[in-house]
């Protein structure tokens, strides 16, 4: 059996360095090549390897062409992990764009210029945040579902328009896969104002770090020996870790601070501090997809408090035996809410949000300040949603049960006038999801997509989408996306938040 070539991207990254490492034991089938910052840290993180038959590490940047271009001229399968993430492109909007849709953009151009448009197999990695918040009772979802990237979200903005151009990029074998959040040991150290955005009802079916190393390890291994099925390709899936990786906010630091012995969350939690909507998560009702194909799912959420703990070291256990004590739980709460305090009163922080009166911000987060004030001072005081199991699946508007190879043109166009729009072509092959027809949008724009944008992946206007969050205004004429709005929001709320990047910057 003749090797594949691997160019992975973000080895260095925490998905990215458990993918590698799961590839590496790879070897006699799979040849490796990874794209690597030229720093202390990354050379210091790779040395190891740096002598490894079967791994070429090239130094560059995903932003030089030329770094590129000498990785992808011989790749067979391209996994594009690397990325910009949150919280730090929420900071930096423009670096989110350059980065995210900038190297996306560098990498399948390189894969045309090097003829291998019709060979070589990109993965995309998308994200959860695509399809913004979907708070209870919309908490469970599916590709398909509305684009959506919560308010001031550029992580999730800039993923956006990198999937977008991967779906329309004419390869011929490309898969976005749109991952989770990753739970390990990356997760318990973050220390950011954006575990406050987090609202307590809020839900996300998690997976591992060492499960998405799986998946990628699987997906070039399967490819390789030929057991890959070819109908893979051309599709969306969400990553996600099934059942046992499923749960809310207020129950994830039930456990985890309960593994430490702390019971009473009134001493941490503070319902003031915390925003209780424009996150980004939902329970997928299509994991088993993406499963059926790479059998990745194998941990479960035991495992990041196994993390968490590990990661705390001696004080696990001296918090322990501290919560044993009378009062100990309410000094131990006192030291970790303390610790926490400011973050939150940080430049993205919810507490600097309400004593500055950031308007805009209050308003995405919580509704209004009125709503703010209306929540309670003792999480004790807080109903919780528990309605878990109930399942609203939202209608993506034309006949799902039709199969593929019957699209016509009159599902095309019942789907675009759900959207509150019409598809301007009065042609279209039968069963041609990749070809572009013309669209446009409530508002006026004009736009060219494909069924597969539109249908499969939930994108609409780019117009609408790279100028602002317009959802408020956007609910009011396209019953498609009024879907996940209406049910979180009062009908007033039409407040239009400009965006700062955009991926024709770059």
């Amino acid at each position: 059996m003749e090797k594949k070539t691997v160019f992975i991207t973000g080895a260095t990254g925490g998905m990215g360095y458990e993918s590698l490492k799961q590839i590496l034991e790879e070897l006699d089938k799979l040849n490796v090549i990874i794209l690597a910052r030229n720093s202390e840290k990354n050379h210091k993180l790779l040395a190891s390897y740096k002598e490894l038959k079967g791994l070429k590490i090239v130094w560059g940047d995903l932003l030089n062409y030329n770094d590129v271009y000498k990785c992808v001229e011989n790749a067979d399968i391209v996994l594009h992990i690397a990325a910009f993430v949150s919280p730090a492109a929420d900071y930096y909007p423009h670096k989110a764009m350059k980065n995210n849709y900038g190297a996306t953009k560098n990498i399948i151009e390189a894969i045309k210029r090097a003829g291998r448009a019709d060979s070589c197999k990109f993965v995309n990695i998308g994200t959860v945040a695509e399809t913004g918040d979907r708070m209870p009772p919309i908490h469970w979802g599916r590709v398909g579902d509305p684009i959506k990237p919560s308010m001031f979200d550029y992580y999730a903005v800039s993923k956006v328009a990198a999937e977008r151009y991967v779906i329309e990029s004419g390869l011929k074998y490309w898969v976005s896969l749109r991952q989770t959040g990753i739970i390990g040991p990356a997760m318990s150290e973050i220390r950011d104002a954006i575990m406050f955005h987090n609202c307590f009802d809020n839900v996300l079916e998690y997976v591992s770090d060492r499960d998405s190393g799986r998946a990628m390890r699987n997906l070039c291994v399967f490819e390789a020996d030929g057991t890959l099925s070819p109908d893979f390709w051309g599709h969306i899936y969400n990553i996600g870790g099934g059942e046992k990786c499923r749960i809310d906010t207020y129950h994830l630091y039930k456990e985890l601070y309960g593994a430490l012995g702390i019971t009473k969350l009134e001493y941490i939690l503070d319902p003031k501090k915390q925003a209780t909507r424009n996150f980004h998560g939902q329970y997928y009702l299509d994991s088993d997809k993406l499963e059926k194909y790479l059998h990745f799912q194998n941990d479960s959420m035991q495992y990041y408090y196994d993390c968490y703990l590990n990661g705390l070291g001696i004080m696990a256990s001296v918090a322990k035996i501290l919560c044993k004590l009378p009062g100990g739980q309410k000094l131990m709460g006192k030291i970790i809410s303390r610790s926490f305090d400011k973050l939150a009163e940080s430049e993205h922080g919810t507490v600097h949000f309400i004593r500055d009166n950031v308007e805009d911000h209050i308003d995405a987060y919580w509704g209004s300040r009125r709503a703010w004030e209306a929540l309670p001072d003792d999480i004790r005081d807080m109903k919780h949603f528990d309605e878990w199991d109930k399942v609203i699946v939202l209608d993506h508007g034309y006949d799902e049960n039709k199969p593929e190879k019957e699209l016509n043109l009159q599902d095309v166009k019942q789907a675009a006038e759900f959207r509150g729009g019409v598809c301007l072509s009065e042609k279209m092959e039968t069963g041609n999801w990749t070809e572009k027809l013309k669209f446009r949008c409530a508002f006026g724009h004009e736009f060219e997509a494909s069924p597969r944008l539109i249908l499969e992946g939930g994108h609409w206007c780019p117009h609408c989408e790279n100028k602002s969050w317009n959802y408020g205004k956007r609910a009011k004429v396209d019953p498609f996306f009024a879907q996940v709005w209406s049910p979180l929001h009062e009908a007033d709320e039409l407040r239009e938040y400009p965006k700062e990047a955009k991926p024709e910057e770059n």
